[in-house]
């Protein structure tokens, strides 16, 4: 299969793993505690693709390497995950949405400073469309009433996005290197180890009795198809095409969660987030375009500049 064609698929099923993860994680939170869950879902991840390690072979990496996949996991999905649960606990989930959409501009700024990646017309096109289509599909869910929050839950899901953004940057950054399953693997175990002692100070309190197998299942589906699926597809999508334009395909998220609570949780849908929704989905579609022959000619006048 082209490769291309994989990438597309690679980041479309990312985006459904990811947006119908919201649902899951609902009815997992009615049984487990918010790091309790968190825990046990990247404990599992990670374990199930070190056994696919074992078999396949664990590479020799150097010592820089590991520290460049501690850091991947690091911020993603350790400090991300911590921002944006607390942040959510002090801001309204409207809000939180849309400033999470600033994540595709926050990767192209990085990715031109880290990575010496170009900002191409279509990207930044894209990522203007993205984030307006994000504000009315937040908008038309709960108005401007649904905005009012503390700064400082503001300021956490903002820290949140600046994680998201410098993981992406540096699984991009290692998968000239590695392979995906590589990067995945020691992602979310670094990333688990940092939920570990809060998981020890909280499991005491857990409730184990009053797991239901909803949640149960809920469960494994986020640790195998979000997190496995997930972070794998993606990561693969960052070793085939410019991280800005894989990070436009995230705010596709919002509009697959939003369809996903309309046909599982009867939550209706209006027409102001019906038109945001399809403004995301034309971003995503303008951000892979072909580049055109003079952006081609502007962009390796702008590479002998900068060399």
């Amino acid at each position: 299969m082209d490769n291309k064609i994989t990438t597309m698929l690679a980041l479309i099923f990312t985006v459904l793993f990811w947006g119908f993860s919201f649902i899951a994680i609902k009815i997992v939170l009615t049984s487990f505690s918010p790091i309790v869950y968190m825990f046990l879902r990247f404990t599992l991840a990670s374990g199930f693709l070190l056994v696919i390690l074992l078999f396949t072979g664990i590479p020799k990496l150097d010592k820089a390497t590991h520290f460049k996949l501690f850091l991947t996991g690091l911020f993603e999905p350790g400090l991300y995950f911590y921002f944006e649960t607390t942040g959510l606990t002090l801001t309204s989930a409207s809000k939180a949405s849309i400033i999470l959409a600033i994540i595709p501009i926050l990767v192209t700024i990085l990715a031109r400073v880290f990575l010496g990646e170009k900002i191409t017309r279509n990207s930044a096109y894209a990522i203007f469309l993205s984030c307006a289509g994000i504000c009315l599909l937040v908008l038309g869910e709960s108005g401007l009433t649904g905005l009012n929050s503390s700064m400082a839950g503001d300021l956490l899901i903002l820290a949140a996005a600046f994680s998201a953004a410098l993981y992406m940057v540096c699984a991009r950054s290692l998968g000239n290197r590695l392979s995906s399953l590589v990067i995945t693997s020691f992602q979310l175990f670094y990333g688990t180890l940092m939920f570990l002692p809060f998981f020890l100070y909280k499991v005491s309190a857990q409730s184990w009795h009053a797991v239901t197998p909803e949640s149960f299942l809920a469960l494994i589906f986020l640790a195998l198809f979000c997190s496995v699926g997930g972070y794998f597809l993606f990561n693969y999508a960052l070793t085939q095409i410019a991280v800005s334009r894989a990070a436009v395909f995230l705010n596709g998220i919002p509009v697959i969660t939003t369809i996903a609570a309309a046909l599982m949780l009867g939550e209706h849908l209006t027409f102001l987030q019906m038109t945001g929704g399809l403004i995301v989905l034309v971003a995503v579609f303008i951000a892979n375009l072909p580049v055109s022959r003079m952006q081609k000619q502007n962009l390796a006048t702008a590479t002998i500049s900068h060399h």
